[in-house]
């Protein structure tokens, strides 16, 4: 098919390196005597087309105003899922948009929500491409956004350690991450973090309750100062001890079925906090310490911190800047070469890697064997570590592939 439009689309979340995809598309369709333009505002933007007066073109002008170091998204993002509209039209009133104008190929990044609905209208003979987005790392390729919001966590919790070390208080911090912990864990880990808790691993409160107070205490009774904090960080998606997921069951889904999240953050804090105050240690520890105000400060506080959407937003890593550019170009070509209903995965070595939507946004966990060797650093996933680490050995050959 002759392609002269494309039509941009951001959907789900923002987060890092969506600016760059936008940029991407429009600078290599620009190459091929192409106009993209932006549908603003996701899947709320396309499904109300029909009702626009005009779009915004991506020229070489217009985009001088989009930074490809800047997060979020210069088209907008909104959560809608185009098969839950109660229109029996929708799906023409669509495509009327598209044709009033005359976009030929949609180019929509997002995760698997946005994904699933790429699928849909792929299947509704609407020509599109996925282009992987979701900072929880939870599709089966590398997605924009993942980068910058482990660099955001990190970030984040390491300046608390100093407000923690400051007041000895041991500091819970509450991150994005509602199934899958991949960027919890890994920013967890690059902050030096003392425990890691993380949807696919269950929590023995217990056990995690004793790695807390053990660790410190000895930190504080160790210093010169009798200063020390310990860090905890959560995902959203943390389950309790049966497995349950902490939902406010009061509240009403969203369009694509997830239920409001009660507070895993919270729920760390009463659990340590519960501990804490029939613990006959502590009072012991806040004496030796010169801590211990009858009445007033008898035990040590725990503090809860979420710094929700500051982790999404603000500015992109050069990763997800340079994978952005990346996928955004590749979407493109795959569209000059009449590939539609797929996901761009990479660019590597001069070849785009594409995949099946419904096979990419497959959700990818956390595996156990990843975290084995971090427990045997000493980090804590709330359970009580194997005696033995046990590890199999293989030897590559051939060039290395890029994985971000």
């Amino acid at each position: 098919m002759e392609i002269k439009n494309f039509g941009i689309i951001t959907s789900g979340g923002d987060c890092g390196g969506l600016n760059a995809v936008i940029k991407g598309v429009a600078l290599t369709a620009l190459k091929h005597n192409i106009k993209t333009y932006v549908i603003p505002n996701g899947y709320a933007g396309l499904y109300n087309l029909i009702d626009f007066d005009k779009l915004v073109e991506l020229n070489y002008d217009r985009l001088e105003q989009i930074d490809v170091f800047l997060a979020g998204s210069e088209a907008g993002n909104s959560r809608v899922k185009i098969a839950k509209i109660k229109d029996e039209n929708k799906y023409e009133r669509i495509k009327e948009g598209l044709k009033k104008f005359n976009i030929d190929v949609l180019l929509i990044a997002g995760g698997d929500d946005t994904g699933s609905v790429v699928a849909d209208l792929s299947e509704k003979g609407i020509p599109c491409i996925h282009i992987p987005k979701t900072m929880d790392l939870d599709l089966m390729t590398y997605s924009v956004g993942g980068d910058s919001t482990i660099n955001r966590i990190a970030e984040f919790a390491r300046d608390l350690r100093t407000t923690g070390r400051t007041h000895n208080r041991i500091i819970v911090m509450e991150v994005f991450g509602r199934y899958a912990g991949h960027t919890a864990f890994r920013g967890g880990v690059a902050c030096g973090a003392d425990a890691i808790l993380i949807p696919e691993i269950p929590v023995d409160f217990d056990y995690l309750y004793e790695f807390v107070k053990k660790r410190f205490i000895e930190r504080i009774e160790k210093s010169d100062v009798k200063a020390g904090t310990v860090m905890i960080i959560v995902a959203e998606g943390l389950k309790d001890a049966s497995g349950k997921e902490l939902v406010d069951e009061s509240a009403p889904p969203d369009a694509f079925g997830h239920k409001k999240l009660m507070g895993a953050g919270k729920y760390v804090v009463k659990q340590i906090e519960d501990r804490i105050k029939n613990d006959p240690e502590i009072k012991e520890f806040m004496k030796r310490t010169g801590q211990y105000v009858e009445g007033v400060y008898e035990i040590p506080e725990v503090r809860e911190v979420r710094p929700g959407h500051l982790v999404r937003c603000g500015f992109t890593t050069p990763i997800d800047a340079n994978f952005g550019l990346e996928v955004g170009s590749s979407a493109v070509y795959l569209a000059l070469n009449n590939i539609f209903g797929v996901t761009v995965a990479w660019y590597i070595d001069g070849k785009i890697q594409y995949m099946d939507i419904k096979e990419a946004i497959q959700q990818r966990l956390v595996s156990e064997e990843s975290v084995l060797i971090y427990e045997h650093m000493g980090i804590c996933f709330g359970r009580k570590p194997k005696d033995k680490l046990e590890v199999s050995f293989e030897k590559i050959t051939g060039k290395p592939v890029r994985h971000y």
